[in-house]
């Protein structure tokens, strides 16, 4: 009896570590210390030394079921850039700077190259958020998880000079909306998508010409990573006074999580294209959209808040860093919350 014939291949460990070597070192900031293999990883933050008064950002998630869609496409090259995007996206709405990231993937049984193939896409991820993959795990759990299965989440780690926090407490009526466009449905809602397509390769393969691609491409496409964006609007002299990440819960939950009390967002539902997937969805499904709206991003995959003389300035910015951006709403006097009209 030995670690292999209970289910752990230590070997197979070593074998990902090796493939990963690569991908990993190409993410590295200056301020990495060491390399992969060590029992932590280490960074350097000399560089707070120059802000008046640094502050440590954090943002851990995973990507929920959206792995099974990886699972049945058997495309994990991706999936890895959900990941990062769901906590350096979170990190950013507080103004925070991402610097090194750490993944976490627990399996039922270690294949080495679908291992590689996951971390290539954190790997990017982190490259696309300008931060550094330090380290990370993998573990075997034969016994608990299929042979086949898997699940990835993350830490991410940034920094922000304190009066360059984004609190949202300057919000005022008057202010501007900006929503910069998703990619889809990015890492939220997947149980129910999942409840409304057959989850098999037949259906995920099939096209559909409204969307331009097949039903799984689409659902797969790799959550937007905004941290250029932001970093170019802030750049271009534009003070954002609240950030909202949407995520599980929609508008309505996440909106109202930069808001302060006294305050509305109104958000008007015509002020962009509602992408075909979401419709698909909802016709699909049967699904109200009040409902679509309280669990999808619906297209937006993040709101700002800027005052109205900045909001072309920051509807550039976005633009000229690769992302879609609309005026999609304003603040109002009111009780917190959101409301689309």
């Amino acid at each position: 009896m030995d670690y292999k014939t209970s289910g752990v291949d230590i070997h197979a460990g070593y074998r990902s570590v090796e493939l990963i070597k690569e991908c990993v070192s190409a993410t590295n900031r200056p301020e990495v210390i060491g390399g992969l293999g060590g029992f932590a990883g280490a960074f350097s933050i000399a560089a707070a030394k120059n802000m008046k008064d640094p502050v440590m950002v954090s943002g851990t998630d995973g990507v929920g079921t959206k792995v099974k869609l990886a699972f049945i496409m058997d495309k994990h090259d991706t999936i890895g850039i959900d990941c990062v995007a769901m906590c350096v996206n979170d990190i950013i709405c507080g103004g925070g700077e991402p610097l090194f990231f750490l993944d976490y993937i627990a399996c039922g049984k270690n294949y080495p190259e679908k291992i590689a193939a996951i971390v290539s896409g954190v790997a990017e991820g982190c490259r696309q958020a300008g931060a550094s993959l330090i380290g990370g795990e993998t573990a075997e759990h034969p016994g608990l998880m299929p042979e086949d299965e898997y699940d990835l989440a993350g830490f991410a780690v940034g920094i922000v000079d304190r009066d360059e926090i984004i609190t949202g407490e300057e919000i005022a009526p008057g202010d501007v909306l900006i929503g910069l466009a998703s990619s889809g449905v990015h890492s939220n809602g997947f149980s129910l998508v999942r409840k409304v397509f057959e989850m098999t390769p037949e259906s995920l393969n099939r096209q559909y010409p409204r969307l331009g691609t097949t039903l799984g491409e689409a659902l797969l496409a790799p959550t937007k990573i905004y941290v250029k964006a932001l970093s170019a609007i802030g750049n271009a002299g534009v003070k954002i006074r609240g950030c909202s990440h949407i995520t599980g819960g929609g508008f309505y939950e996440n909106v109202p999580r930069m808001l302060h009390d006294g305050v509305c967002a109104v958000i008007e539902k015509n002020s962009y294209e509602m992408p075909e997937l979401f419709t698909l969805i909802a016709d699909t499904g049967k699904i109200e959209w009040e409902e679509m709206y309280n669990t999808f991003n619906c297209g937006i995959g993040m709101v700002l808040c800027v005052k109205a003389e900045d909001a072309d300035k920051a509807a550039a910015a976005a633009k000229e860093a690769g992302e879609e951006a609309f005026v999609i709403g304003r603040i109002e006097a009111g009780d917190k919350g959101v409301k689309l009209c």
